[in-house]
């Protein structure tokens, strides 16, 4: 807010003795306002992506509850610690190196340069806020891949795997993509892809298809879990122990995307045009239209996914649809800002269709992927990548993207075909991106006999085998026979017995 105090004065004429004292006065005045306005903006956005951020990071809680329950029950402390060494690794990591290649500026196309180890932080560009709410994003995505290769992986290859890509794969992409200044970014104003930039509003792509492909790799260069696939090479199916907890997970997981998707905009204080539709629409109102549509996306998907594996399998599986569900969030998350509420049902609608022919393909093939991760995640946020370029709305692209006026939007609403080919460039190098960098981190373990357990391992469980114990206590041998000197809780399977089975 200008007050030009000489200015000011002139208005006085000559009835104030002393014009130019008081016009100094009263512009001091509106400038110590207009700071306070300012500050007040700077922390209203910032609280807004702090809360955004623990909304993310809350998903973590819901990771650790959809493995645990989509495991066996042997490999449940092993999946958990998981878990908490993505979170734990990751932000040092990201902190370390990811932020920085990801997002620090000024940089060239490929890769960041600056603020490693949050050097110069805060700053005009970032405050510390946006540094958690992107690494919440990059542990999200290592969380996907631990779930692809569950159940058989040695722990040394998780922390080797989940640094590498929390620390320098994942923030490379980022930087492509969200970066001001990367290559394919919406966010620039000159040298835009196709003109247009790609829009990944919050990761369909960046995130989503970045942790999807690398568990695909990781269960290909593994192999599948012992049991999965007959002789014959019929599949078996490995049952979570839970379904409980996998109904707890999706919850928190569908509760964190409220963070994930409107969080994205970063700013909640941003007002629109007035002819956009008054005084009363602004980036709040867009934040609400992106919760909207992720909500409608995802139901759409859990339902359809309901009644599609009921004809192919004639059971009502709630395990199934908690993984359509997700499959329709994943997708949502690159056009959630740019789409009308009744796109991002047929967005979710067709996710359904995608994971469930994905898993098809992945038994036809005899891929085994404990959670459907790589199917999920690499399937249904690619799916999300390509629906962006046909559904975004001409209105919303440009409110949401107002760096360059015209910029294309979807080809179904009447926006050409440059926005989809932008999409199909991003497709492309994110597959050949990750392939390149984590196949062969995954084969040189594999080579190095660091990345898969023993076989007896696998047969008796992680648990017991590398981490101490089961996770369960069903049974104190010890207190009822005195057989356990120690004091240790022992796991002892019942069996039923000859009464039992007169009873039934």
């Amino acid at each position: 807010m200008a007050c030009p105090a000489d200015e000011l004065a002139q208005l006085f004429g000559s009835t104030i003795t002393n014009s130019t004292g008081a016009a100094a006065f009263i512009c001091d005045r509106f400038t110590a306002a207009s700071d306070n306005f300012s500050a007040t903006q700077y922390a209203v956005d910032n609280t807004y992506l702090l809360f955004s951020a623990y909304l993310v990071f809350a998903m973590q809680l819901g990771f650790a509850m959809l493995c645990a329950g989509s495991v066996r029950a042997k490999n449940t402390m092993n999946i958990m610690l998981t878990n908490v060494l993505d979170a734990a690794a990751g932000g040092l990591f990201y902190y370390m190196f990811g932020f920085a290649f990801a997002f620090g500026t000024p940089s060239n196309g490929f890769i960041g340069r600056h603020n490693f180890a949050l050097k110069s932080f805060p700053s005009l560009n970032f405050d510390y806020s946006y540094f958690l709410y992107q690494w919440a994003f990059a542990i999200a995505a290592a969380g996907i891949t631990s779930g692809s290769i569950a159940e058989r992986t040695q722990f040394v290859a998780y922390l080797i795997y989940s640094s590498f890509l929390t620390g320098f794969v994942y923030p490379v992409v980022s930087h492509w993509f969200w970066s001001a200044d990367g290559w394919a970014s919406a966010a620039k104003s000159t040298d835009l892809l196709f003109g247009s930039g790609v829009i990944d509003f919050a990761g369909s792509g960046v995130v989503h298809m970045v942790g999807g492909i690398a568990g695909l790799w990781g269960a290909l260069i593994e192999g599948p879990r012992i049991g999965r696939f007959g002789g014959s090479g019929r599949a078996v199916a490995l049952r979570g122990h839970s379904a409980s907890l996998v109904v707890l997970g999706t919850f928190l997981l569908w509760f964190g995307w409220y963070g994930f998707n409107p969080g994205s905009f970063a700013k909640i204080l941003v007002p629109y045009p007035t002819n956009a539709g008054g005084a009363y629409y602004g980036q709040w109102s867009a934040i609400g239209r992106t919760a909207v549509t992720t909500t409608l996306s995802g139901c759409t998907a859990a339902l359809t996914t309901l009644f599609g594996k009921r004809v192919l399998s004639g059971h009502w599986n709630v395990t199934d649809v908690c993984n359509g569900l997700l499959g329709g969030l994943a997708a949502i998350t690159a056009s959630c800002s740019v789409v009308e509420p009744w796109a991002a049902v047929i967005c979710g609608f067709v996710a359904s269709l995608v994971l469930m022919g994905c898993n098809k393909l992945a038994e036809k093939f005899k891929f085994d992927d404990p959670l459907e991760a790589a199917q999920l995640h690499g399937g249904c946020g690619m799916w999300g990548v390509i629906f962006t370029a046909l559904f975004a709305s001409e209105k919303y692209v440009a409110e949401v993207y107002p760096s360059v006026a015209n910029r294309p939007y979807g080809l179904f609403m009447g926006g050409g075909g440059r926005l989809l080919a932008a999409h199909l460039v991003q497709v492309v190098v994110i597959v050949g991106w990750v392939s390149a960098t984590m196949g062969p981190l995954f084969f040189i373990l594999h080579k190095l006999k660091l990345l898969r357990i023993s076989a007896e391992d696998e047969l008796a469980g992680m648990d017991l085998t590398r981490h101490g114990g089961f996770a369960y206590a069903y049974h104190d041998q010890g207190e009822e026979d005195g057989s356990d000197q120690n004091g240790g809780i022992r796991l002892s399977r019942v069996e039923p017995t000859a009464t039992t089975r007169q009873i039934v």
